[in-house]
């Protein structure tokens, strides 16, 4: 599990000049499918990385790009939620930089998959025309998604019904990917609620009591079962080698 350095892959583009990523790598030999975790509104924090660290445990070379490397959360955060409900932008750029960089590695299989989380949930939304698979975590639906279905991957997505800002969400998304004939699997958990993945509370500790009045943080009997259904999702469409 490192930190790396990204900017060879965004040097003269639209990227984030000094982009960072997190890395987890697999334990043994290689090569293994990829995969780009996109973060929540608070970051590459400790959630992210153990998110990628279990998603590395399962056998996937994980990578999760800091869409904040140009001046943390306060100065770009609102940009780059800007530029997941558009679709463009300098967030978009620096998630391709991340696909980008795995397929050069010998120890991909070519097979590359976008996990997003809150915020990034919108981006594995957004970003469904350029992966191999989405897990689409209690994200929110960029506009215009309609224009990427023609050409989407497989989709898996977790809600929870105790989510205000995310009411029939699941519902919405499932009727728009099977109208448009995309693979998918779409569940809302009971008793669930906003980052029920995460196996503790993040974001500023000030906020966490609002947080639990919210019904956000951890729940994890949904938990489990939302990360069997991920990872069979994936094994199902990453497996197969990619053709030259």
């Amino acid at each position: 599990m490192a930190k790396i350095d990204l900017s060879e892959y965004t040097r003269g583009g639209e990227g984030s000049p000094h982009l960072r990523a997190y890395l987890a790598v697999p334990e043994g030999e290689g090569p293994w499918p990829g995969v780009v975790i996109t973060h929540e509104a608070w970051g590459v924090d400790e959630q992210m990385r153990a998110h990628a660290d279990r998603l590395a445990r399962l056998g996937y070379l994980t990578i999760v790009p800091d869409l904040y490397s140009e001046g943390g959360m306060a100065r770009c955060v609102v940009k780059v939620i800007m530029s997941m409900r558009s679709g463009r932008g300098r967030a978009i750029v620096d998630i391709a930089a991340a696909k980008r960089w795995l397929l050069d590695r010998d120890d991909c299989t070519g097979r590359i998959g976008v996990v997003g989380f809150c915020m990034g949930g919108g981006f594995a939304l957004a970003t469904v025309a350029d992966f191999d698979a989405s897990a689409v975590n209690y994200g929110f639906t960029p506009k215009k998604l309609e224009r990427s279905l023609d050409r989407a991957c497989p989709v898996v997505g977790s809600f929870g019904d105790r989510d205000a800002g995310l009411r029939r969400a699941a519902d919405e998304l499932r009727a728009t990917l099977d109208a448009a004939g995309v693979v998918n699997d779409i569940k809302e958990y009971p008793g669930a609620g906003h980052s029920f993945l995460n196996e503790a509370p993040n974001g500023p500790r000030i906020l966490r009591a609002v947080f639990r009045a919210m019904h956000t943080g951890p729940h994890p009997e949904s938990a489990v079962d939302a990360w069997q259904r991920i990872d069979a999702f994936l094994t199902e469409h990453l497996a197969a080698p990619s053709e030259p």
